[in-house]
């Protein structure tokens, strides 16, 4: 794949195994500082409305500055956070407001580093090879950030609380390097003159212009809002319906983060023996169902093993949907459309974990994930001829 895309993967294992420190210290550390719910909840709502906030301009950034800098700055710039946290708390000057304004910066600079980060693959790799590299960037995602990271994390929480965040720093300082030791080919930028809002409005415009990757972009809005109403009552469905404890719930998690990984590393294999549009509706079929499966189910190990499945088949949604997204857009558009993108997968979970709790209050812990089923089974028929337009689209001239 290339001495290029060997430093992109090294930094990526190094950074998604920070952030996944961050993901349990974080969380551990408010917990620590306040028991007020509200404050937890803003906690975590603070790490993803960043997206929201920045996301496109991140995107329009991306195409008019040198992309492989931008992700060098940005993760520096999270090292410097990560430091001035940890030595407040050495110091024992750590407050809740304090940690909270540090994990908002924390999550603005991630999203500057994610949307240089996902420029730098189709620039590094042919385009063949688009499915398996994204395949292995995901790889890196779900081993450090979901299954590694937290649990060192938690770890070093219990051994200090600066410990995780002086650790996550060093990761990124190393992944920073290895970034700067990449060499990647020139592209034509955007105008600097241009004003930035107008190039976020081109962005929008060609997403919404090119009808495979509107429809794409689309899909993950639906999807996402399904997928969101019915994981944010996961915690009450696990020791409600399912009768599990903390540890229980837990497993949930890693029990997707096992199946993610199963269906990562087989990618490759699958991008062979199948057509793109085959494994498209394949695994949309397979998400439908995992809904209908967890609204049925009583029974613990019969979850986990669903949540095996959802976790292969999200997962190479993600890979393929990734892959055939980079091959569609031009070099030079990268960052815009891919962050019309995140903004949009990001959106609809949000606006799926406001109608999940109020199926909930309204129709019980299963309600839900009835909702997911019908949605996602309505979604799925209305595109179900798109995506084969979808999966082959080609490459831009």
């Amino acid at each position: 794949m290339g001495l290029a895309f060997r430093w992109l993967i090294g930094s990526t294992w190094l950074s998604n195994l920070g952030d996944g420190i961050t993901v349990a210290a974080g969380p551990l550390l408010i917990a620590s500082q306040t028991q007020d719910p509200l404050l937890v909840a803003l906690g975590a709502l603070l790490q993803r409305l960043p997206w929201l906030l920045f996301g496109l301009y991140a995107g329009a950034l991306a195409d008019r500055v040198d992309r492989r800098a931008m992700l060098v700055i940005s993760d520096l710039l999270r090292v410097l956070v990560l430091v001035v946290l940890a030595a407040a708390l050495l110091v024992d000057s750590g407050h809740v407001v304090i940690t909270l304004v540090a994990l908002l910066a924390l999550g603005v600079a991630e999203v500057f580093a994610d949307n240089a980060s996902q420029t730098l693959l189709p620039m590094v790799v042919d385009r063949d090879d688009l499915g398996v590299g994204a395949a292995r960037l995901m790889a890196c995602f779900l081993t450090a950030n979901q299954l590694v990271g937290p649990a060192v994390g938690a770890f070093l929480f219990a051994a200090g609380t600066a410990v995780p965040f002086f650790a996550c720093a060093v990761l990124l300082v190393f992944a920073a390097l290895m970034v700067a030791r990449m060499r990647v080919p020139g592209y034509e930028r955007a105008a600097p003159e241009a004003h930035l809002l107008r190039e976020v409005g081109e962005g929008f415009s060609w997403v919404w212009q090119h009808p495979p990757v509107r429809t794409l972009t689309l899909t993950i809005v639906a999807f996402n809002v399904t997928y969101g109403a019915a994981w944010a009552v996961l915690v009450l469905y696990a020791t409600q319906r399912l009768g599990l404890g903390a540890v229980g719930f837990g497993l949930l998690s890693t029990f997707v983060a096992v199946g993610g990984i199963a269906g990562t590393l087989g990618y490759g294999w699958l991008e062979r023996r199948a057509r793109l549009a085959t494994l498209m509706r394949a695994v949309l079929v397979l998400e439908t169902l995992t809904h209908l499966g967890l609204a049925l189910t009583t029974t613990a190990w019969v979850a986990m093993a669903i949540m095996v499945v959802f976790g292969a088949e999200a997962f190479v949604w993600g890979t393929l949907s990734t892959a055939v997204r980079m091959r569609a857009v031009p070099t030079e558009l990268q960052g815009r459309a891919g962050s019309v993108y995140g903004v949009a997968m990001f959106g609809g979970i949000l606006v799926g974990q406001a109608i999940g709790g109020v199926v909930a209050r309204l129709g019980g812990v299963t309600a839900p994930f009835w909702f997911a089923f019908a949605g996602s089974a309505l979604i799925l028929a209305l595109i179900w001829r798109a995506l084969g337009d979808i999966a082959h689209v080609e490459s831009p001239a």
